[in-house]
């Protein structure tokens, strides 16, 4: 993603994350029963930004095949030393600048990371590219939330080294992603407890996209 402030923080947590992230795990499964609607067992699926796996092990149980990415080479080691299914790999990716033919995955996942992300519109062109014709973008994403809480959660992040880059309310969001190549379909709030999440769903548009 070329930002390396994000990118040291990612690899100094990547050994912990997992241990921190287990008070999310009611989250997750969440977002993968908002995704897995509309998976099966014949798509084969990218996600980028897995971190070390929180959703990438879930959302295996649902397709034929999971290439599970991120930036950060340690949270890949670390997801990649968890038994994994046979159906599941992980590799380290940049989102911005994908290695993959394009038009090769029926749909894509990326949760929790445009917003971190300093040219999310970027990401977005390179999932356009490696999708199929009609394929889907699920982009399950925190969103701002009004008044002290959202203000202090988002300066205790920055004070800790988690930058984030955009601050977008469910309405901004999917106006990002319709003006970067894709067709909102739904947009559901799952709240966290600690911020607000809009499970967003997008078709790729069907025509020539730049």
């Amino acid at each position: 993603m070329r930002d390396g402030a994000n990118k040291i923080f990612w690899q100094r947590v990547s050994g912990v994350y997992g241990l921190f992230m287990k008070k999310d795990r009611k989250m997750y499964e969440e977002i993968s029963r908002e995704i897995g609607v509309d998976l099966n067992k014949s798509m084969t699926v990218l996600e980028l930004a897995c971190g070390t796996g929180q959703l990438s092990f879930l959302i295996s149980k649902s397709v034929k095949f999971l290439e599970a990415t991120d930036f950060s080479e340690n949270m890949i080691h670390t997801a990649q030393r968890k038994p994994s299914p046979d159906n599941l790999r992980f590799s380290v990716q940049d989102a911005t600048d994908l290695q993959f033919q394009p038009e090769i995955f029926d749909c894509v996942v990326i949760a929790n990371a445009l917003h971190i992300m300093p040219f999310p519109e970027k990401a977005l062109s390179e999932i356009h590219r490696v999708l199929k014709p009609g394929g889907f973008l699920f982009a399950p994403t925190f969103v701002s939330q009004k008044g002290e809480n959202g203000y202090l959660s988002t300066k205790m992040l920055n004070l800790l080294g988690f930058h984030t880059f955009h601050s977008w309310d469910d309405k901004s969001l999917t106006a990002f992603v319709a003006q970067n190549g894709f067709e909102p379909v739904d947009a559901r709030m799952i709240h966290t407890g600690f911020l607000p999440l809009c499970c967003l769903k997008a078709k790729k548009q069907t025509e020539i996209f730049n």
